[in-house]
């Protein structure tokens, strides 16, 4: 057997006639990435896989541990915590707190959210991590890390204070960024508070730094960070109409900086690029060949509705195909993964989506064996074998 492809059928030749290409952006940060979470693509990047200081961006693995913690039932939202002399100990941004206090989790995470507190990250640290204390609970950052794939990321604390190996690459963060929006949407309206009045103790330093929630482009996240050795970067996330971009940069030299070209990335991920459906769930798309099944094909369809994104400016096509393994052999249940739409949008790349049979085909009887014998037998005679191997 082999891999066979097949392009798609005329009903969708209207979609890929209207694909263009894009504008590339060119940035000024050091290294940055743009990512479409819809159609799983990624629009930009540079350097993105250069391992750099993080800032307080790496507070977005502590709420990414808490989060998990919460989920299983180790912290809940109305726990209150100790506040050790370690966290109130730091310096930079923080919530003003003291070793009086006992700070409730739900505060604390809108603590280092809105606050980016370096204080309320380390009272999370010492609760989650399994020795008490911020070094323990890095390591754990370090080996979570390697279980979601981010390959460039190591942790020495949890907010990003300078410190010897504490890297991130920009990949890893726009990986982190996907999963606390999908994973934790029930957390994510956290990301979008401006303001954060803890207790009244710092009424100057109430406000999120992030430069994007204001300006009415549908931004609703995610964090800041800067340091004298970082720069000035950002973490973000913004929803338009259906569509969904997150994008991250690090490496500008000042805060003005950081304003103007998240913006100016966020308008660019969303003005060039179009959003077309290519295939709805569980329409048949094409038709794949069974051997030795109770029929000779079986439908192919999405699990989920497929869009594609296509850059509106230069008129180069998108292309999509069709493979499997074929000919599939039966028996094939219903619901079963058996082949791959391929799409490829110029300048962007490929973007791979399954696709399942929309039928059961149960293993033939004597007589479906009979005429599929049969039928390789008049194939190897007239030359044809090659059509089903």
């Amino acid at each position: 057997m082999g891999i066979r492809a097949a392009t798609l059928i005329a009903a969708f030749s209207s979609v890929i006639c209207m694909s263009f290409a894009a504008q590339a952006f060119e940035t000024s940060a050091k290294s940055a990435i743009v990512l479409d979470l819809g159609t799983d693509l990624t629009l930009m990047e540079k350097n993105a896989d250069m391992a750099l200081p993080p800032a307080s961006m790496s507070k977005l693995m502590t709420l990414n541990m808490t989060f998990e913690a919460l989920e299983d039932g180790r912290l809940s939202l109305d726990q209150r915590l100790p506040v050790s002399e370690a966290a109130q100990a730091y310096g930079g941004s923080t919530m003003f707190l003291n070793t009086r206090d006992r700070v409730s989790v739900e505060d604390l995470i809108r603590g280092v959210i809105v606050l980016s507190g370096n204080d309320s990250s380390a009272v999370l640290a010492e609760a989650i991590s399994p020795d008490g204390t911020e070094r323990g609970f890095a390591q754990m950052m370090n080996e979570r890390a390697k279980d979601l794939g981010m390959t460039n990321s190591t942790f020495a604390n949890s907010n990003g204070w300078p410190a010897a190996g504490q890297r991130m690459s920009m990949r890893d963060l726009a990986l982190l960024a996907k999963r606390l929006i999908t994973v934790f949407p029930q957390y994510y309206g956290y990301f979008a508070e401006t303001e954060f009045a803890f207790d009244n103790r710092a009424p100057d330093n109430r406000f999120n730094r992030n430069p994007l929630l204001k300006l009415n482009i549908g931004a609703d996240g995610l964090k800041t960070g800067h340091t004298s050795e970082a720069g000035y970067g950002l973490v973000g996330s913004a929803k338009q109409g259906t569509r969904r971009i997150v994008f991250v940069m690090s490496g500008l030299g000042t805060q003005q900086d950081r304003a103007s070209e998240s913006e100016r990335i966020a308008n660019w991920a969303f003005r060039q690029f179009a959003e077309q459906q290519l295939a709805e769930q569980g329409v048949i798309m094409a038709e794949a060949e069974v051997w030795m099944g109770t029929a000779a094909k079986v439908g192919l369809a999405a699990t989920e509705d497929i869009k594609v994104l296509v850059p509106v400016l230069k008129k180069d096509g998108v292309t999509a195909k069709i493979t499997y393994q074929g000919p599939l052999e039966a028996p094939i249940k219903a619901g079963d993964k058996v082949a791959e739409l391929i799409v490829n949008v110029p300048g962007i790349g490929d973007a791979t989506h399954d696709l399942v049979a929309t039928e059961t085909i149960n293993s033939g009887g004597f007589m479906v064996r009979v005429r599929t014998a049969a039928t390789v037998l008049f194939r190897q005679l007239t030359g044809q074998a090659t059509t089903l191997f």
